[in-house]
């Protein structure tokens, strides 16, 4: 197991049918309407003469119109209160681990990853405690794995320039 130094939010609960419609939820959410005809653009071809930076931006734009819209109607985005919160000492690209000793080997978890990528949102994820402080990473949604993903690379790449540096 090698973890990349990372420090983020996490909060967790005992995995419930309940937690688990919320992880359900989440992943569909990331579908939403902008996204999805986005996502059948691309399989037509349509975008193809598109700048993806610039696509990108204009989605994200498009969804923060729509959270400060939310946010003027009162209408909140409401998450299923998690017992526990830590914060991360180390992640990699199955397991992670958390500063506290908390977690219960074998037992299976629903929590939420505050990851700072653009745009900045809540990971849902299915994990099992694989230690008192290292848990093994189930499920998490398609999406929401290769933001992870580029996350700890671009984290892990910042830490060997960092060195690079100190050593001349």
């Amino acid at each position: 197991m090698r973890f990349i130094p990372a420090f983020i939010k996490i909060e967790f609960d005992e995995l419930n049918e309940k937690l688990k419609e919320e992880f359900d939820k989440l992943g569909s959410e990331s579908e939403d309407p902008i996204g999805q005809y986005i996502k059948l653009a691309k399989a037509r071809g349509e975008t193809r003469d598109t700048d993806p930076v610039l696509l990108e931006l204009l989605v994200a734009l498009h969804r923060k119109v729509d959270e400060l819209s939310a946010y003027i109607k009162n209408q909140k985005k409401e998450f299923i209160p998690l017992k526990y919160k830590s914060e991360t000492k180390g992640l990699g690209f199955d397991f992670f681990q958390i500063k506290d000793k908390i977690l219960k080997k074998g037992t299976k978890y629903y929590g939420r990853f505050d990851l700072p990528v653009f745009p900045e949102r809540k990971v849902p994820i299915i994990f099992e405690g694989y230690s008192e402080d290292i848990g093994k990473i189930l499920h998490m949604h398609e999406r929401d794995v290769k933001d992870y993903n580029a996350f700890i690379t671009a984290r892990e790449r910042a830490i060997i320039r960092e060195m690079k540096s100190k050593n001349g």
